[in-house]
């Protein structure tokens, strides 16, 4: 926890028993539905909740804003954004139950009231549901990703950045940004956050 402390600050007392919070969840989740690698959960504050906050360092969403998490899998980024920003909507969605039980039992637990699950892939939704941003965290391509967030993310927002899709990701890009034919915005990692594992991730933003 202290390495989330290392680079964000303001929280509130509350975000910060949901952040500390995190560890006790996971693992005990963990030891019922493997949504975690066993060896990460020793560094789920780094390679989890940090890394899915990489978001906010960038941006600041106001209050009303919604957000489909794509591929959510155990919840990241969305659920340590969700603490991070009270105020937004959160949905998020992945196509394997199982892995949206530990992230309703992580939700409740916290008692998030701002976050929604579906069970269902985003290309599938019934619904005719609208976003201001799609967030991912290497769940597929670039190409197949904007493909998903297009159809869902509304044209005009109310944030200071475009409505658009902003997915987490590493190693070498070049091919993949290529074939989505995209000219997103890239950030490296370990210019907000020095710690190693940073080294080769980034930041991939693509406006609506």
């Amino acid at each position: 926890m202290e390495i989330i402390e290392k680079y964000f600050a303001d929280f509130t007392p509350h975000q910060l028993e949901q952040f500390y919070a995190l560890k006790d969840l996971y693992t005990q989740w963990n030891d019922k539905i493997n949504v975690i690698s066993r060896k990460d959960i020793e560094s789920l504050y780094e390679k989890h909740v940090l890394h899915s906050l990489a978001i906010a360092t960038t941006f600041d969403f106001v209050p009303g804003t919604k957000i489909i998490d794509i591929g959510t899998g155990g919840g990241f980024p969305g659920i340590p954004l969700a603490i991070f920003f009270p105020e937004v909507e959160f949905l998020l969605v992945d196509s394997i139950a199982k892995k949206l039980k530990v992230v309703d039992g992580i939700a409740n637990a916290l008692q998030l009231k701002n976050i929604t699950t579906r069970w269902s892939r985003v290309e599938d939704l019934k619904e005719k549901l609208y976003f201001d941003f799609a967030v991912s965290r290497a769940v597929a391509p670039l190409k197949d990703l904007w493909k998903w967030a297009l159809p869902v993310v509304k044209k005009t927002g109310i944030n200071e950045m475009a409505n658009g899709l902003i997915c987490l990701k590493g190693g070498d890009l070049h091919q993949e940004i290529s074939e989505s034919g995209t000219r997103p915005m890239l950030w490296q990692l370990n210019e907000f956050f020095d710690a190693e594992f940073f080294e080769t991730k980034y930041m991939v933003y693509v406006t609506r």
